[in-house]
């Protein structure tokens, strides 16, 4: 193992000091509703999505002025920002209202096939379909799409608080793992598949059927668990076919946002051609205003930020994660790696272990499967995760997720991954 440099101690420093605030962000969301005269502070630092922003702006000045400025910069340059990019655009195309409307349409119609309380299938379709739906149309657009149908069919309404985490613990890991049916939807696996050759039959024969069944699993038993409450939802409410009421969205808009969404999913390697394309989406929609409702910018920049700031800071992590996943067993490394990415992405987890030379088909299969079965841990674990964040903790008590709640929560879920991609022969 090579010595760390000053500057890579100082950035695990400020990264173990992010984590902690991470974890504690919830607690500042509560200072603000204690102490009314710093509110406006104690909501920013209890933004969970600013978090990692900030401390990667942080460790820059520090190296700007242990080192240079040009240092600095030159570090900032040599970053790739190719997936908090990605995130942001297919955050706000996903989230656009034909699509959701479209999204609505197909789960709602899968739901009619359930000889079941409606509003408990369209809870179940929508906790199971939607994020194995992810692994075509990307985890960041299936976290969206499945976020949004939850907060607006469920979340709002009096549902209990234990129940609300019950539902995101879920999310979050089905998410994790239900894109990996294919080899360019989910981060971790993308960031391995073309140097190890996985392909679609690949991808489904060895590790996608696998992630289906814990999916239908989790959202069977997390249905079950909720069927009271589910129930008495369903005779308070009535649950529309449509998120608006006002004119009716043509297919042609439909089918051309849709176009859009594929567009920026095949490009997703290049930067400039879908942030190209999300300026004319955006043209788009300027264009045809009564066929839209409010664009996610917002939500979505603070995701893109977050995901950012993740990039700067775990660009110098890797000193002591690679040499801690080198040499490892297949078993320990599939619960290390489960482990480590609830405190570091997993997508930067399978990178690095793809740079250790000589490993055989049981290391690279631990090393994924342990990224995707921690995704849902925490909100730094998977990507899509902070958008799921950002469009959800509304719903909760201080319009805060807990950390120790989200983690608690996911653990159940992640235990039944944990069977299907390693206990199951």
């Amino acid at each position: 193992m090579i010595a760390p440099s000053t500057i890579e101690l100082i950035a695990t420093l400020i990264f173990g000091l992010a984590l902690i605030h991470t974890f504690t962000a919830s607690q500042f969301q509560h200072l603000a509703h204690t102490h009314p005269r710093h509110a406006g502070l104690f909501h920013l630092l209890g933004e969970v999505e600013v978090v990692f922003g900030v401390w990667a702006a942080i460790l820059i000045l520090v190296m700007a002025f242990i080192k240079t400025p040009d240092t600095a910069i030159e570090y900032l340059d040599t970053r790739n920002y190719a997936e908090p990019l990605l995130v942001f655009v297919l955050m706000v195309m996903a989230a656009s209202r034909p699509l959701v409307e479209a999204a609505r349409s197909i789960n709602n119609a899968i739901a009619r096939l359930l000889p079941i309380n409606p509003v408990t299938a369209r809870f179940i379709v929508t906790m199971s379909f939607i994020p194995l739906m992810g692994s075509f149309i990307t985890e960041p657009a299936a976290m969206t799409l499945a976020a949004l149908l939850m907060r607006d069919q469920f979340m709002q309404h009096s549902l209990p608080e234990r129940f609300k985490y019950a539902v995101i613990g879920v999310l979050f890991v089905n998410i994790s793992i239900g894109g990996t049916l294919t080899p360019f939807a989910a981060p971790p696996v993308l960031m391995v598949a073309s140097k190890w050759g996985w392909d679609i039959s690949f991808m489904v024969t060895e590790i996608g059927w696998r992630a289906l069944l814990a999916v239908l699993i989790n959202a069977t038993v997390l249905t079950l668990i909720g069927r009271k409450f589910l129930s008495d939802l369903a005779s308070h409410i009535t649950l529309k076919t449509s998120s608006e009421d006002h004119q009716r969205i043509p297919l042609s808009v439909t089918l051309i946002h849709t176009a859009f969404l594929a567009t920026a999913v095949i490009f997703h390697h290049h930067p400039v051609v879908f942030m190209g394309l999300f300026l004319f989406f955006l043209g788009y929609t300027a264009a045809y205003p009564h066929y839209q409702s409010r664009l996610l910018l917002r939500e979505a920049l603070l995701v893109a930020f977050f995901l950012g700031g993740l990039v700067v800071l775990g660009g110098l992590q890797a000193w002591w994660l690679q040499d801690l996943l080198a040499g490892l067993s297949p078993t320990l490394l599939f619960f290390i790696a489960t482990g480590l990415t609830a405190i570091t992405d997993n997508a930067a987890i399978t990178y690095l272990g793809s740079l250790v030379e000589g490993t055989d088909a049981a290391f690279k299969y631990a090393l994924v499967t342990g990224a995707v079965t921690g995704g849902g841990l925490t909100v730094i674990a998977n990507a899509p995760n902070p958008a799921g964040y950002a469009l959800l903790k509304d719903c909760f008590a201080e319009k805060s997720i807990g950390a120790p709640g989200l983690f608690l929560a996911a653990l159940g879920p992640t235990l039944v991954a944990i069977a299907a991609f390693w206990l199951i022969p």
